[in-house]
């Protein structure tokens, strides 16, 4: 008997803007992503205000689900998905996010992809943004600084939880919210970049903590906001939040380590799920503001609001962990949105992310001790270089181990005691990376004929990792092998 529940949401997860394609069809309008050019593993991806002529912007095509869909959903119901966390296009709806009336042939885009998934008895699960704001809100309001931003974001909320009542009933509001507390998030979150054209790199991305805090306030109120309206008038929904959880160590036990680590895990994992779980920003906060010449600018009603706003369940993403050291001559590396210092006990994915299966278990246990609601994990897996053979096939035996190996200790958690609701993981048909615009590194269960020059016949192709991926799910996680 397997220790997932019988209703174990299993699945796969992607990105509308990673993964659609068609940027400008049938009325759809520029997002960030539109306007940010490939780049590689070694040379960071560029903001562009205008699209330059002759360069490559992976989102545009991306892998062309939008007129993929059908093939692409069958083939998940073929693995025996119980859900796919997807997201909508806001500029499939609005085009520059201002508009009063929506994009009708946006709408009827998702119609489609919703009708699809029910038609295969699979559940969607909506990210509401993920990483997708319209450009023209940068230029205007410089993203979510711009408070009239939750307004826009509300009008567009009102209209699709109208639009797909009956079709989706689980909802994300903002996909790893808490990118917005670090530069990166700038670009990817709260679109607070507005003039700027250059690298989208951690190292040379101007950084204005004042205006991303602010940015990140005015997401909570959306957040609630939407959160509260969907309380009201749609009871059946269920609203979660999502945190890019990456799982600190310290690297010694000097207390000074330890200190950091804790002041690391609170701000970088904690802070925005504290506000989004338990409706109030966390005591820890004011002093991170205090020394970091952060003011937050509140209306009347706000912090009501978050109170009243709170999600039913939480979700994260979960790639590595890192480790925090206040010493020197310890070695840096890479990873999901930030940096930290090498752990010595664990081996790390070929764009230098930390592997740590046995930390998914510790994390799944902490954020479950901490708030004690249902919890998803909706982003896992391995960012990989894989080989086509002449037959077609592609072995990706790595890639069976990285989940098979979180799994066990998704299982072990639950063990443990943790209401775990369901696993997705992420990009499981290939897509455009949204750090570097890589198509290189890939995730997926199912491979794709596109290339980081944007040559490729997009044709479908199943890994070795399908097969295994659907006994895992027809099993309920207990045939791992």
């Amino acid at each position: 008997m397997s220790v997932f529940r019988d209703d174990f949401l299993w699945g796969g997860a992607c990105a509308a803007n990673q993964f659609e394609g068609a940027w400008d069809a049938e009325g759809k309008g520029p997002s960030v992503p539109d306007m940010c050019t490939s780049g590689s593993h070694t040379t960071p991806r560029r903001v562009t205000r205008t699209i330059e002529p002759g360069v490559l912007y992976p989102s545009h095509e991306a892998v062309d689900f939008y007129h993929h869909y059908e093939e692409d959903i069958a083939l998940f119901a073929e693995m025996g998905f119980k859900v796919f966390r997807t997201s909508i296009n806001w500029t499939r709806i609005f085009p520059t996010g201002m508009e009063e009336e929506p994009n009708e042939a946006g709408l009827a885009f998702y119609d489609r992809v919703f009708d699809c998934c029910k038609k295969h008895g699979i559940e969607p699960l909506v990210t509401i943004s993920h990483y997708e704001m319209p450009y023209a809100l940068v230029e205007k309001y410089n993203g979510w600084e711009g408070r009239e931003v939750i307004d826009l974001f509300m009008h567009y909320c009102q209209v699709i939880f109208a639009r797909y009542e009956g079709k989706v009933r689980y909802w994300l509001t903002f996909n790893e919210i808490n990118s917005g507390t670090m530069p990166f998030g700038a670009v990817l979150s709260t679109g607070t970049v507005r003039g700027y054209e250059g690298p989208m790199s951690v190292d040379q991305l101007p950084d204005n903590p004042q205006s991303r805090f602010q940015a990140l306030h005015h997401q909570f109120v959306a957040s609630a906001k939407a959160v509260k309206y969907a309380h009201e008038h749609y009871p059946d929904y269920k609203m979660g939040n999502m945190i890019c959880f990456i799982t600190s160590y310290p690297y010694t036990c000097d207390p000074a380590d330890i200190l950091a680590c804790q002041q690391q895990m609170q701000m970088m994992n904690w802070f925005c799920s504290d506000v989004q779980v338990r409706g109030e920003y966390p005591y820890y906060s004011q002093r991170y503001f205090d020394e970091h010449g952060v003011t937050i600018h509140k209306e009347p009603g706000d912090d009501q609001i978050l109170k009243e706003g709170v999600v039913d369940f939480y979700t994260f993403s979960y790639y590595m962990s890192n480790c925090i050291t206040t010493h020197r001559d310890v070695e840096e590396v890479g990873g999901n949105v930030t940096r930290g210092f090498k752990n010595p006990y664990l081996k790390a994915s070929d764009w230098g992310w930390q592997i740590d299966p046995k930390g998914l278990r510790y994390t799944l246990n902490e954020i479950y001790g901490r708030y004690g609601i249902p919890m998803m994990v909706v982003e896992n897996g391995l960012g990989a270089y894989d080989k086509l053979e002449e037959d077609g096939s592609i072995h990706d035996d790595y890639r069976i181990d990285y989940l098979r190996q979180h799994i066990e200790e998704m299982r072990e958690a639950v063990k443990d005691g943790v209401d775990l609701m369901g696993y997705t993981p992420w990009g499981c048909i290939d897509l455009v990376s949204a750090s570097t615009g890589e198509m290189a590194k890939r995730y997926g269960f199912i491979y794709v004929d596109k290339y980081d020059d944007g040559t490729g016949d997009l044709s479908r192709r199943k890994k070795d990792s399908f097969a295994w991926y659907k006994k895992v799910i027809a099993t309920n996680g207990e045939d791992l092998d």
